[in-house]
């Protein structure tokens, strides 16, 4: 793996796992009840940089997404997410790649029972951390980078969808993640929201936290431009964006990364 990624992929296979209660096994009979989804798919992120994922629903992106979190093993081909490679990786592994890695999901999985700050304690005592001093500092840093200064006692159902989806973003920042995995994160906002949550994803990014977003919105796209890629027909293909925002064109692959 290129030191400066912090995920490649190379010549992989992505498969969709019908049934979520299974997962890819080993031997002749390791894809049984899974469909591929991707073929062949070449696709790096480098540290920092902002990257989009577009393609319909059922697409595959997601599957993309969930192999890169470990929730769906790699079978076939060469994978490598913040240092941990995801054809040897084992499940007692995951716990440990996820701490690399924020991940933010379109309804925000928060713990409705408990305000903004004990969502974040929560996983913050989860994940490893003891120092209460640090826990609470901690805390305060990620609420200033999302803008919810001043809301730790608030509960969920008293914030606003945007506000939801940042404490959900704040969740993923707590352990200082290499890049942070967002599917279809504005889905459910109005586009004043979706618009805060793009600048707040451009400015982590800029802080050095690795940025890949699935979505289906083009709007964002010509909004807030950076390198996209598009899934359909089972392929993966990086787009020229630049020309075709200027000319108004309909996406045109380049030749894979």
């Amino acid at each position: 793996m290129i030191d400066k990624n912090v995920i490649e992929l190379r010549g992989a296979s992505i498969y969709h796992i019908r049934d979520a209660r299974k997962r890819i096994g080993k031997g002749r009979n390791r894809l049984r009840g899974c469909e591929l989804v991707l073929s062949d798919v070449d696709f790096a992120v480098g540290r920092g940089e902002f990257v989009y994922l577009i393609g319909k629903v059922g697409s595959g992106k997601s599957p993309l997404l969930k192999t890169l979190y470990g929730e769906v093993p790699l079978a076939e081909g060469r994978g490598f997410v913040a240092g941990y490679d995801l054809r040897t990786l084992r499940r007692r592994e995951i716990p440990y790649l996820r701490r690399r890695m924020g991940i933010v999901f379109q309804d925000y999985q928060l713990l409705s029972d408990r305000n903004v700050f004990s969502n974040l304690h929560y996983v913050m005592k989860a994940t490893g951390w003891k120092s209460e001093t640090d826990i609470r500092r901690r805390i305060e840093e990620v609420l200033r980078i999302v803008g919810l200064t001043n809301k730790e006692y608030k509960m969920p159902f008293q914030l606003s969808g945007g506000e939801q989806q940042r404490l959900a973003i704040a969740r993923a920042l707590v352990n200082s993640p290499d890049v942070l995995l967002a599917d279809e994160p504005t889905g459910n906002l109005d586009p004043a929201a979706a618009n805060g949550i793009l600048e707040l994803f451009r400015e982590i990014s800029e802080r050095g936290c690795s940025v890949v977003m699935s979505t289906h919105n083009i709007g964002i796209i010509e909004e807030y431009p950076a390198r996209t890629f598009r899934f359909m027909q089972g392929r993966v293909e990086e787009l020229d964006i630049a020309p075709i925002l200027a000319s108004g064109a309909q996406p045109q692959p380049t030749s894979r990364v």
